[in-house]
């Protein structure tokens, strides 16, 4: 069974948790498009939007990493993190007296699960490489 299956299923859960939030707001503020110029409503486009931005790349990274023979423990790590990391990310840009500690938590963690994966594929690719 592939270990990035259940991260995917864990990101996917916490993606819609986002989008229903955002829904409500829309609901609640009766804002139908955009943001209106509400700024919680923008924190919550940009927390649901942010996710959606970064989390199908690292996803993919993390698949072809498993793939590619990737150790099931360093597939779990990959994973873990990025779920903390967006998860911190979007704590951080959902509070509206924002405390930057998350959200400078959540971005470089998922900037170094990406970079970890093209790491990993690169060297993957050149050992392969040099050894045919």
């Amino acid at each position: 069974m592939k270990v990035t299956f259940f991260y995917a299923a864990l990101l996917a859960t916490l993606f819609v948790v986002l989008r229903v939030r955002t829904i409500r707001l829309r609901r609640a503020l009766k804002i139908a498009v955009g943001d209106a110029g509400n700024n919680k409503m923008l924190r919550a486009i940009r927390e649901h939007s942010n996710f959606a931005e970064y989390v199908p790349l690292s996803l993919l990274m993390i698949y072809f990493v498993e793939a590619s023979g990737g150790h099931a423990l360093f597939i779990h790590s990959l994973g873990f993190s990025l779920f903390l990391a967006r998860l911190s990310h979007a704590y951080g840009l959902s509070q509206e007296t924002e405390n930057f500690k998350y959200r400078v938590r959540g971005m470089p963690t998922t900037f170094a699960v990406i970079i970890l994966c093209s790491g990993f594929l690169f060297f993957s690719y050149l050992y392969q490489f040099l050894k045919s």
